[in-house]
């Protein structure tokens, strides 16, 4: 005891106590050798003042850092179980605590050596950004924030190594080799990305835009140019980069065993690799124990043994419990135990209840819920139970409602039919309660009344009751619970002959005194009046050496124990110096079975043979929930030699086979043997998938047992039960061998020389990963053999397996010191990778850390696995840092499709495509019909005379309304009314303009009828108008404008401050406000000499982010509009409501030019209304009783949104839609059909008819392709594979097929247009069943470009575009959207049968990835669905590689569940691994006026790092 100097026995009892709490610290891990140095000086300092020079020593044991405990090693259930130790039957402690059973220095010294041989070729990895306000998780925040700085590349470089220079000292060269490899941009020219080609949106006159650089390795810069030729030094591009050259690295299997995916079939299995270790050995035969021995005196139940002892030896002690600090408490001798069972047995049956309904009948199922530190009250319910003859089911107490498997006992209850609960008094105040003093009700249990069985409730039995004690038969004795590896909780059911035949084997290995502080099973100590001492796990939490004082002090001669008891035992030694093992015979080790027991058993014997303890009384046992004990070590005879281990190959492993390990001494497992099978019982080992095949004397398989001594059933599950308890085993041709049913045990391992019995694993830690199998117990000791002192918080660590993409993927979750940074748990997390590689020769798909004490604990303190790994599946699990690596480890992808080279030409595959029936993909609008009537040609010519026309002919004709956000009129205009202000714009424009015939005008208005006079005027005054959005001070931008017309406040704007900051006011052309014109009339109005003039440009943002102008000419015009008219059948009577922003495409048409030229009345509503008001629109659409509109997907999904709740409320204010016979959605996109069918749903309610809803297509080249009228046929959805999609092909096929994509048509084909499916390559046209460029011929479409800075020869070839065979005389415009042609049953106005045109997406914004075409908005629409707080999505390529960007709508702390959940969804749906996952704030994603995703302007953003993202993760 003496400390050089300090009596440590002579300390105040509270510093003994911090001292031992810190020699814990210690052995768990939880503080470095130097912190307990420091520590424990300090706490002695004031009792060895007097020395000066003293030398503190520590516990001389070699630490390895892979050592640490469970944090609160709570204490094990007492389960009545039968079996020997690790009956403490809790299979969710697996993976669980670091309770040592993992430790091994020899693997330390392997792990660390593999690392080592990492060092020289492993590259760094780029390092997750992360905002530093998501993560107040970790105190220390003192470090610098990693990767902040996007100053020039060399300080960033710099300042990125000293973030990381901790992170990755061992796994670089140099620092220069590495600044060198993470600037190495591929190439970033345009072609990188199929996206990149058309260039991006200007806003200055710019030089010629240099090309982009390839840089070579030697570069020191980082200059990469995007699209534009704008250069940005950028972190996120270098950590792209750094990405790359990770990926480089050549996958584990070579490319030939990738599979290749016909594209009719999905991925098929990779051909097995002949070097496989095959199984060569004989086929098993089953093992038998020795026979089971005949007893003369042997009671015929184990309650006889009870009532025997309980009346000749009722002194004798049965059981004494120690209270926390390790002193007895009580002991309860078989008289008491006796008579307390008998009572409780006669209240169970005759006071519960009345005489003639009696609440519990023999047979019935109670539920046993008592702490495990109060054993006696335990040992009296269940031999009360037992007595009574109902049957016991022990659980653990519950501590809240949400506890983790909660659920799942509540199911074992609910099969196990129990509504009864036994428990003392003191548990039952520790239960937690509603406000009226009611036990909650705990998630999935059903209703349960609470009985509490302390003495003093009790009842004496009646003179004349005796308990029934029948002879032990076949009948349930209790349940025991088991968890499955998906977590489901089944009862085990024991029946009374096996407990007895249990209590019967083992006696023959073991009859004496026992200390116990696991849960011995408290049936074999009655059946032998053996007295029990248990040791709770409180007890061993304070007092680590508690259990080895009281086999000292007792003399016992039988110790069962676990790994960890041995291992603490071990480090808190130093105390007891006069501590004697020598009276035991059998040191039992509860979890022998598990291969990291060794080094515990072998460690403890090292320090403990001083003390007496022989090494041939270390018994090692192994037991499972179904068989009990299956078998056990016995102690050998004084001196002999002790049995060999095996050393054992973890290659050969994996492959299910035994291979003892030569080569490589880092991938080793040493097993030691657990004894032989019980007498009585006979063994086989069968393959653990599939059908029982008797495996080979080499190979792995699971222990099947046929013995008298084991569970009988899962109880209430017959289905599980059959294929559990009653297996037989079959050769290798399939035939039963013999007719002994067998019961699976769960272990996995096989018989060695001497039917010796080796268990190397569990069924439910198996990973199956492409075939090989992995334990996860073994990737816990590697994993915590890689250092975790700095980063995993006391040793917790998860491992489990997800499947994704056809095959298991192992993902590790661990919990993180609080005081862990960034760069130590990054280190850590690249390191374990590293080490499981080399290892285990398997790659990991997802490494996660959580905060401290987050993840679901099981009843004992360790980690359930079930519940971690459904909220991994789930997104709950909030991890605070997280590396995915699917590049690594996804190695079953198809083949890259390889593009064939174009030999054969258009005309024969045209040839060939009608040889084959197919019908060339092209459809017609109706006839335009010819216009008769003189003045109608005059009126029809231009809209300029439409409108003076109108003014003459009808002048107070009302064609526009205005509404404001309350639905009322704020300004209308007639047709005089429109003309006159027109006039007068026009007499302005030439008085103050100074403008020439063909001048360009620009309309700066909000939505409103002053836009559509001066659209007119502009028109009268023969110059070219075009309508721009009003600015935002901070946007202006400017074109070859030579006048703007605009209003008295936006006038303001343009002469700002903040206008005048962003552009130089001097360079502006005139502007003119329209608000206050003097009525004056302009001299004449002109008239274009011919109909080829330019009327109007109409300028729009692409999706692609270009800001592309296109000329309309006044023919375009006129015959738009009477195309529309026809379509929609408009007239004078007429009303229309337009939700639209006016400023662009069919918006503008229908706003400025439709109701001019028709007559009918337009109701306005601007879009930005909603906003204030949501219910304007479809109030607007009750009131005037409107029977066509058109809005915007914007409007729509504000409404879908928005208003979709309140349907009730709106009918109860009379809304009604049923006079609503179309609305239209104008939009340049495929049609949103989620949107528009919930919109339908929605406002069913409100009478709107489902065939109401349809969609229109138009593009720059033609802003009216199609557009749902009157009279054609309503819009048809086809469903079509996904996976022939990405190979341009279409092949229908039925709804709810998997791969299948609705698409929706896009509305009827305009009158006068014609439509064809034309390959963008060869320009040759295309059969119906492809997928191809819509190219379109009619007299409305634009005639040309408008460009800035004059490049028209940028995308001249999208008008007046010739096919390359077939019609070569007919013009087409190429729309850039891919699409197809279908012919419907449907019948159109002629009789024919219906062509229908489905647009699939922009041509412009395909993915080119593995050398197939994915359109985004089909990889945003699964990612959405990925997780509930995703609110929005878009996804580009940059380099090859896929990046997805989500908006986060819940809270910080969900920004890296969305990764893992992200990169799945992304694999399983489309076959495509993502490369980048930025998780961003709502509304960070760019959407334009018609509400389509800017997706170029993102991508730009995110390289010019400008998006502020929470947290960007780079998969590797």
């Amino acid at each position: 005891m003496a400390d050089r100097g300090v009596d440590l026995s002579a300390l105040p009892k509270e510093v003994r106590d911090q001292l031992a709490e810190l020699d814990l610290e210690l052995s768990e891990g939880d503080i470095t050798q130097k912190g307990y140095e420091k520590k424990r000086a300090k706490l002695l300092a004031s009792y060895i003042s007097h020395l000066p020079n003293v030398d503190l020593p520590l516990p001389d044991v070699q630490l390895s850092p892979s050592r640490s405990a469970d944090p609160s090693p709570s204490p094990e259930a007492p389960g009545p179980s039968t079996s020997s130790a690790s009956r403490h039957h809790r299979s969710h402690r697996s993976g669980g605590a670091r309770d040592e059973r993992y430790r091994s220095d020899i693997h330390t010294e392997a792990v660390q050596a593999a690392l080592a041989k990492h060092k020289e070729e492993k590259m760094a990895l780029p390092m997750p950004t992360k905002r530093r306000s998501a993560f107040v998780q970790s105190p220390i925040d003192t470090c610098t924030p990693p990767d902040t700085s996007s100053a020039s590349e060399d300080e960033g470089s710099l300042r990125r190594k000293a973030a990381l220079s901790a992170a990755l000292a061992q796994t670089l060269q140099s620092p220069d080799y590495w600044i060198n490899r993470s600037v190495q941009s591929s190439s970033t020219s345009s072609s990188a990305s199929s996206t990149l080609s058309h260039g991006e949106p200007k806003t200055q006159p710019q030089p010629q835009p240099q090309p982009a650089v390839s840089l070579t390795p030697s570069s020191r810069s980082s200059m990469l140019d995007t699209a534009d030729g704008v250069p940005v030094s950028s972190r996120v591009s270098t950590k792209i980069q750094q990405l790359l050259n990770t990926l480089k690295r050549p996958k584990r299997p070579p490319l030939s065993e990738f599979f290749l995916d016909d594209s009719e079939e999905i991925v098929e299995v990779p051909q097995p690799d002949p070097n496989t270790p095959k199984p060569e050995g004989r086929q098993i035969i089953p093992v038998k124990g020795e026979p089971l021995g005949v007893v003369s005196n042997w009671p015929p139940a184990l309650q006889a043994a009870l009532a025997r002892w309980g009346a000749t030896q009722a002194k004798s002690p049965a059981l004494t419990a120690l209270d926390i600090t390790g002193k007895p408490l009580y002991t309860l001798t078989y008289g008491k135990l006796w008579s307390r069972s008998l009572k409780l047995a006669y209240t169970l049956l005759n006071k519960l209840g009345t005489k003639t309904e009696p609440v519990l009948q023999p047979g019935d199922r109670v539920a046993l819920v008592y702490p495990n530190s109060d054993p006696g009250m335990f040992w009296v319910a269940f031999y009360g139970c037992l007595l009574a003859e109902v049957i016991p089911v022990p659980i653990e107490v519950p501590l809240s409602r949400q506890d983790a498997g909660s659920q799942q006992i509540g199911f074992l209850l609910g099969s196990c039919g129990v509504s009864l609960a036994l428990t003392s008094e003191v548990c039952l105040k520790g239960l937690p309660k509603t406000q009226n003093g009611e036990i909650i009700q705990f998630k999935g249990w059903p209703r349960m009344k609470w009985v509490v069985t302390d003495t003093k409730y009790l009842t004496k039995p009646s003179k004349d009751w005796q308990p029934h004690i029948p002879t032990a038969n076949t009948d349930t004795a209790y349940i025991e619970y088991k968890a499955s590896k998906e977590g489901t909780v089944m009862g085990v059911a024991v029946s009374k002959i096996a407990m007895l035949t249990h209590c019967q084997a083992l006696t023959q290995y073991v009859i004496d005194t026992v200390c116990l502080h696991v849960f011995f099973p408290s049936l074999q100590s009655v059946m032998n009046r053996i007295h029990t001492i248990t040791v709770p796990y409180a007890v061993m939490k304070a007092c680590p050496m508690s259990w080895v004082q009281r086999v000292h002090i007792h003399k016992a001669r039988v110790a069962l124990v676990k790994c960890r008891d041995l291992h603490w035992a071990m480090m808190a030694h130093k105390e007891q110096k006069d501590i004697n093992l020598s009276s035991i015979r059998m040191l039992i080790v509860a979890d022998g079975a598990n291969p990291w027991s060794v080094s515990s058993c072998d460690a403890f014997l090292n320090v403990f043979q001083s003390h007496g303890l022989k090494p041939e009384v270390i018994c090692p046992c192994a037991t499972s929930p179904e068989a009990l004990t299956v078998a056990i070590r016995r102690p050998g005879a004084r001196g002999a030699p002790l049995p060999a281990r095996a050393i054992l190959s973890m290659g050969g492993l994996s492959h299910g086979v035994i291979r003892v390990n030569t080569e490589d001494k880092n991938s080793a497992l040493t097993v030691q043997d657990v004894g032989h099978i019980m007498p009585g019982a006979l063994m086989c080992i069968v393959k653990p998938e599939g059908s029982p095949q008797l495996c080979k004397t080499d190979e792995i398989g699971e222990i099947v047992i046929n013995s008298r001594a084991g569970g009988t059933m899962y109880y209430g599950l017959p289905g599980v039960t059959k294929t559990t308890f009653e297996v037989i085993p079959v050769n290798q041709a399939g035939a039963p061998v013999g007719e002994i049913p067998f019961t699976r045990t769960g272990l996995l391992g096989f018989v060695g020389p001497g039917s010796l019995v080796f268990v190397v694993g569990k069924i439910e830690g198996l990973l199956m990963v492409s075939g090989r199998r992995h334990n996860a117990d073994d990737l816990v000791a590697t994993a915590l053999a890689v250092e975790p002192v700095k980063t995993v918080y006391r040793g917790r660590i998860a491992v489990f397996s997800v499947t994704v993409f056809y095959d298991e993927r192992i993902v590790i979750v661990a919990e993180q010191r609080p005081d862990a940074s960034e760069e130590d748990s990054f280190q850590w997390m690249s390191r374990v990778l590293q080490a499981i590689d080399s290892i285990h020769q398997v790659g990991l798909y997802c490494l996660a850390l959580v905060p401290a004490n987050t993840l679901p604990k099981t009843p004992l303190g360790g980690i359930h696995i079930c519940e971690t790994k459904q909220n991994f599946l789930e997104g709950n699990l909030h991890p605070c840092n997280i590396l995915m690596c699917p590049h690594t480890c996804v190695t079953n992808l198809p083949k890259p499709r390889q593009k064939q080279p174009v030999d054969v030409g258009p005309a024969s595959m045209l040839v060939g495509n009608l040889v084959a029936g197919k019908r060339i993909a092209q459809a017609i609008g109706r006839e335009l019909g010819v216009v008769e009537d003189q003045d109608l040609i005059r009126k029809h010519q231009f809209l300029s005379e439409a409108l003076q026309w109108r003014a003459q002919m009808d002048p107070d004709h009302v064609l526009y309304v205005l509404l404001n956000a309350k639905g009322v009129a704020v300004c209308t205009a007639t047709c005089a009314q429109l003309h006159k202000r027109a006039e007068k714009i026009t007499a302005t424009l030439m008085e103050r303009g100074g403008l020439n015939t063909g001048d360009n005008v620009v309309l700066l208005y909000p939505p409103g009828i002053d836009l559509i006079a001066a659209f007119y005027g502009c028109l009268y005054a023969g110059v070219v108008p075009v309508t721009v959005r009003p600015p935002h001070p901070q946007n202006l931008a400017v074109s070859k404008a030579a006048c703007i017309l605009t209003t008295q406040p936006l006038m303001r704007i343009l002469r700002s401050r903040e206008a005048a900051a962003s552009v130089n006011v001097k360079t502006w052309p005139t502007i003119i406000d329209t608000d206050d014109l003097p009525r004056k009339r302009p001299p004449h109005i002109y008239k274009p000499p011919t109909a080829e003039m330019l009327a109007y440009l109409d300028f729009s943002v692409s999706t692609t982010g270009m800001l592309t102008g296109v000329k309309m000419s006044h023919a375009a015009v006129s015959t738009l509009c009477r195309s529309i008219k026809l379509q929609c059948e408009l007239y004078s009577s007429r009303q229309v409501a337009i939700c639209l922003d006016p400023y662009c495409g069919l918006g503008f048409v229908l706003w400025c030019l439709s109701s001019v030229y028709s007559g009918h009345q337009s109701i306005l509503i601007p879009p930005l209304e909603l906003e204030s008001s949501l219910p304007v629109w479809l109030s607007t659409l009750s009131q005037y009783k409107i029977r066509d509109t058109f809005c915007s997907y914007s409007v729509m999904e504000l409404c879908t949104k928005g208003l979709g709740t309140q349907t009730e409320m709106l009918k109860a204010r009379g809304l009604n839609l049923s006079c609503v016979r179309s609305c239209v959605v104008i939009a340049e996109e495929r049609p949103r059909l989620a949107l528009t069918q919930s919109f339908s749903k929605l406002f069913k309610d409100l009478g709107l008819s489902p065939r109401a809803v349809s969609t229109a297509f138009g593009s720059r080249v033609n802003l009216a392709i199609c557009l749902q009228g009157t009279a054609g046929p309503d819009p048809s959805t086809v469903y079509v594979d996904m996976k022939s999609l990405r190979h341009d092909r279409v092949r229908l096929v039925e709804r709810g097929a998997p791969q299948s994509l609705p698409l929706m048509e896009s509305g009827t084909i305009l009158p006068g247009v014609r439509v064809i499916i034309v390959n963008p390559e060869t320009r040759g046209p295309l059969g119906d069943s492809h997928l191809g460029e819509i190219w379109v011929n009619s007299p409305h479409n634009a005639s040309g470009y408008y460009t800035i800075y004059g490049e028209e020869s940028l995308q001249a070839d999208h008008f007046n575009t010739r096919l390359s065979f077939g019609e070569p005389q007919t013009l087409w415009a190429r729309t850039s959207y891919l699409g197809f042609i279908k012919r419907t049953e449907l019948l159109d106005a002629s009789g024919d049968r219906h062509d229908a045109l489905f647009v699939v997406g922009s041509l412009d914004e395909t993915l080119e990835l593995r050398g197939l075409r994915y359109h985004p908005i089909d990889i945003e629409t699964s990612v959405s669905r990925a997780h509930r707080s995703i609110a929005e999505s878009a996804v580009f390529t940059w380099t090859n590689l896929l990046v997805v960007v989500a908006e986060l709508s819940g809270s910080e702390q969900e920004a890296l569940d969305l990764v893992p959940l992200v990169t799945n969804v992304v694999l399983e749906e489309h076959h495509l691994i993502v490369g980048v996952v930025v998780i961003v704030d709502p509304g960070v994603i760019p959407i334009n006026s018609r509400g389509e995703k800017q997706r170029m302007h993102l991508r730009d953003s995110f390289l010019a790092d400008q998006l502020d993202p929470i947290y960007v993760a780079y998969n590797m």
